[in-house]
């Protein structure tokens, strides 16, 4: 019997960490006050592929609503998030002080952002949970009003939201910064239905000092760059919080509770940072993105370039560099299963990247629907979108149509969004003239044909960027 019930517990081990690869653990809507602390915040929660955020809102607090939801706008767009909502709160009472250093900082491009098209954010939080059906921890970076509200406005608020994670001075605190933007609301929340955590901050020590930084500027990501171009700005080193850690231990809690010791009181619980040097590591491993393992076979794909042909370990660092891992690990597997480097598998696996980038999503999060057809070389793109998004056939998620003009075209559709990428027209036209071109000169029987069309498949991988290659459309 004891023999079965070790079993039993190995096996639920494994499923732990094998089970729905495609699922993150953690489903959030954010609501920030752009305050400084909160680029970092929000940029580690985006690092980490095991958290989705659904939503972000902007309220005031250490800045206007309005600004706050330019910097959270330009951070996402930075990024090419574009796909994930911002919704605002106009309706608080609370008068920010737009403090000088936060207003300063660059999260992104300012210039083009429409204020007047941003949703109201209880309308943004009441659709989303009425399409995400996983339960949801809402994260509080500033005030309780958003939170408040939508727990009165929002009828799957109270079923949805598994517990509200706030950063604030204590479960008790009544002088704290947080509290003070909306004191009657934090209280009806702190004595409502809902589970609160308060992460708390230690003090107001240095938190990225300089061997933090040594390992933070090594990172090659989009998001490790980011809080390391904000720590490195003149506007960041002309205040000491800039350093601190405080509303980012609300995403360090949320994944690495573990690295918290709590304290319940009531029907809440305080939260505060039980190992500096634990949550130096956890930050770290959230900005290089390996909260999960990202395959189901192999641990990782060689980045070596002598692991590679001749022909493409010349440009292996520069692809990686350029577009990233995932973009080039999803092109080695998708060229493997092709059974050759084609261009237009290629354009799929960039094509898919990129939406999974605008949505900000793992795989197997979204449908497809391809308007490639069955015939190459323009079907060929479906292999490279089936193994950069997940979307296949077998998963239900990938339609191929043949029954309209075809293109190099897909549409994709998470939740309740969907947008269209399509090839520049330009560009689908001298891809199909090379092919043409080659064909007519050396037939597909001719090794030549295969070995031009390798060549220029190289090339295209190396020199196309995939956030210039398409055109998006919001459906």
């Amino acid at each position: 019997m004891k023999r079965l019930l070790f079993l039993l517990a190995g096996l639920l081990i494994n499923f732990t960490v094998f089970s729905h690869p495609w699922k993150p653990s953690h489903y959030v809507i954010v609501d920030t006050d752009g305050g400084i602390d909160d680029i970092k915040a929000i940029t580690l929660l985006l690092s980490s592929p095991d958290v989705r955020v659904l939503a972000i809102t902007v309220s005031p607090g250490s800045l206007s609503a309005d600004n706050a939801y330019i910097k959270v706008k330009s951070l996402l767009n930075s990024f090419y998030h574009e796909g994930i909502p911002v919704g605002i709160n106009r309706n608080d009472g609370f008068k920010s002080p737009d403090f000088p250093v936060a207003l300063q900082t660059m999260w992104g491009e300012e210039k083009d952002l429409d204020l007047k098209s941003a949703p109201d954010c209880i309308a943004l939080i009441n659709e989303i949970l009425s399409v995400e059906k996983t339960k949801i921890s809402f994260l509080c970076l500033g005030g309780m009003t958003t939170a408040f509200t939508a727990s009165r406005q929002v009828p799957m608020f109270k079923q949805q939201v598994k517990e509200i994670l706030w950063s604030a001075d204590g479960i008790t605190d009544i002088k704290g910064f947080n509290y003070n933007i909306d004191k009657s609301s934090a209280t009806k929340i702190l004595h409502g239905d809902i589970p609160v955590k308060v992460i708390r901050k230690t003090n107001n020590e240095i938190f990225y000092d300089e061997a933090f930084l040594k390992e933070l500027i090594v990172i090659n990501t989009v998001y490790g760059k980011k809080i390391s171009g904000f720590l490195s700005s003149d506007i960041a080193r002309s205040h000491n919080f800039s350093f601190s850690a405080i509303d980012e231990l609300v995403s360090l809690y949320l994944q690495f509770p573990q690295s918290f010791k709590t304290d319940t009181i009531g029907n809440n619980i305080e939260c505060l940072p039980s190992d500096k040097s634990q949550l130096y590591e956890d930050a770290l491993k959230m900005l290089k993105g390996e909260t999960i393992a990202k395959n189901q076979v192999i641990k990782d794909l060689p980045v070596d370039p002598s692991f590679y042909f001749d022909d493409i370990k010349t440009s292996v660092n520069e692809i990686i560099s350029k577009y990233g891992i995932d973009e080039w690990t999803s092109g080695v597997l998708a060229n493997e299963l092709h059974r050759h480097l084609g261009v237009f598998a290629i354009i799929g696996v960039k094509m898919g990247i990129r939406a999974r980038e605008y949505f900000d999503t793992g795989v197997d999060e979204f449908t497809a629907i391809s308007f490639a057809g069955s015939t190459p070389p323009l079907s060929c793109m479906n292999d490279g979108v089936q193994v950069s998004t997940g979307a296949t056939p077998g998963h239900g998620l990938l339609t191929v149509r043949n029954d309209t003009t075809l293109s190099a075209s897909v549409e994709f559709k998470y939740l309740n969004r969907e947008i269209r990428l399509t090839l520049k027209p330009e560009i689908a036209e001298k891809i199909s003239s090379e092919l043409k071109e080659i064909n007519f000169v050396y037939g597909l029987d001719s090794n030549i044909y295969w070995e031009l069309v390798r060549k220029n498949t190289i090339k295209y991988w190396r020199d196309m960027d995939r956030h210039e290659i398409f055109v998006i459309e919001d459906l």
